[in-house]
């Protein structure tokens, strides 16, 4: 017979925690860890519009070189995540989660000291890179740890997580440029301090259970699996899941062609037009005729916030479709709005944009959720990566065309344009766009045409 201690517990002798609330605590740190890196790569993103007209002043930029210094990060990201993505999937989650940071961190430090153009353009393209590999690395790893019940909900935390960066960055570099003068290479090297802090809280993430079964380490997987996973996922990490031998080019087999070309669009359409308003969003309110274009931009970056945070708090409730495809129908009558009716009221422009910037945060959530949960765990960094590529060309494209596109077209044709891309994804969302709630991460990446 077991004996059962009596034992009084004495003060600062209390037992250790249970498993499952080890597994809980675990989670919440995995999930604030990974949404530190989102917070990040807004931050610095965010930081860009609001001193841009300080930097164009102080190096003597055209319209060109602006797009050019908002759309280096958006490029580094472009090759950042298939390469990080690549690596996740080669050599595992973990050992790419520090280093990726860490480089980032060098980057970061270095915008004090920039001094000319070209400079900032490099900088800030390596810290794309960084952040780009850590889309690829993070978001997989988080999809691989989550219970499926909170698997949708976590994920979308961690656009909220970007979109509180970009804001956080935004509100601060206004209140330093406007009222202390502050130079805007201290505004960009300000994305140091948060970096720092996510950088020690990721020292001893442990590996992926799900990595190290699909490299046949059974053993591994299963001892961490124990310590970290629910039961219903412990089950589900043995279920066998498709054997694809990794690398890029199974995105495009039969049998996850459809999933790669929804996660692309989905996600490229969605940040194409928040990028190229949200970047430029003091100028392009000010040639709608809105003269205090800083005010109104800061209240469009910070209705995203509640955006974003809608689809938290839904999308284990309703389910991913429903909050994929209308943010897409209302995003396109919203902007097409802005293109025919500019001169006739500012107040109207002004509400537009902030429909748009609401039901747009809305869907860009499930950016997060999607490429995680689709792909399988070969090929699961590759296809976040690419996805990640792929939406960064047309945020950097929105973002270096913008006042091209305004300057030589108007800003009605510009408005249209991005109404244009706002209805191709509503199309091709409403097509393709899979129902992944409540499912286990096996049965969501189960390919194309499986029963």
């Amino acid at each position: 017979m077991t004996e059962t201690s009596t034992r009084p517990v004495a003060d600062g002798d209390l037992p250790p925690p249970s498993l499952s609330t080890k597994r809980r605590r675990f989670l919440a740190k995995l999930s604030v860890v990974i949404a530190g890196g989102m917070f990040i790569d807004g931050f610095i993103l965010g930081s860009t519009g609001v001193v841009m007209p300080a930097i164009s002043k102080d190096l003597g930029l055209s319209s060109a070189g602006e797009g050019l210094i908002a759309a280096a990060a958006l490029l580094g990201i472009f090759l950042g995540g298939p390469v990080g993505g690549y690596l996740a999937d080669r050599f595992g989650r973990k050992s790419m989660f520090t280093i990726d940071l860490a480089l980032f961190l060098v980057c970061s430090v270095a915008q004090f000291f920039v001094t000319e153009a070209w400079q900032l353009v490099v900088v800030r393209l390596v810290m794309g890179l960084a952040i780009g590999a850590d889309y690829s690395i993070g978001w997989p790893l988080l999809a691989e740890f989550a219970p499926a019940r909170l698997r949708g909900r976590l994920l979308a935390v961690q656009e909220v997580a970007w979109y509180v960066g970009y804001l956080v960055s935004y509100a601060a570099g206004y209140v330093l440029i406007s009222s202390m003068s502050v130079s805007w290479t201290v505004v960009l090297g300000l994305s140091t301090v948060p970096t720092v802090i996510v950088l020690l809280l990721r020292l001893g993430t442990p590996e992926s259970p799900r990595w190290l079964m699909s490299k046949g380490r059974t053993e591994e997987a299963t001892a961490l699996a124990a310590e970290y996973l629910e039961e219903e996922d412990q089950r589900d990490l043995h279920t066998p899941e498709p054997h694809t031998g990794g690398g890029f080019g199974q995105l495009f087999s039969p049998e996850y062609r459809r999933a790669t070309i929804f996660v692309s669009v989905f996600w490229v359409c969605n940040v194409t037009p928040y990028f190229a308003i949200g970047a430029f969003a003091p100028t392009v309110l000010e040639h709608l005729g809105i003269k205090d274009g800083l005010t109104g931009a800061l209240a469009i970056n910070g209705l995203v916030v509640i955006g974003s945070m809608v689809s938290v708090l839904l999308i284990e409730r309703v389910g991913r479709r429903k909050l994929a495809v209308p943010p897409f129908w209302i995003s396109t009558v919203a902007l097409v709005v802005v293109a025919f009716f500019s001169h006739t009221s500012a107040a109207l422009v002004l509400v537009c944009f902030l429909v748009f910037s609401l039901v747009n945060a809305a869907s860009t959530a499930l950016s997060g959720v999607y490429p995680g949960e689709v792909f399988p765990t070969e090929i699961r960094g590759a296809g976040v990566g690419f996805a990640t590529a792929v939406s960064r060309v047309g945020a950097a494209a929105g973002t270096f065309l913008l006042p091209l596109s305004v300057d030589g077209l108007g800003t009605s044709a510009t408005m249209l344009i991005a109404a244009a891309i706002s209805l191709i994804g509503g199309i091709v969302s409403h097509r393709l766009a899979p129902e992944t709630k409540g499912l286990t991460l096996s049965q969501a990446c189960a390919p194309a045409g499986s029963a």
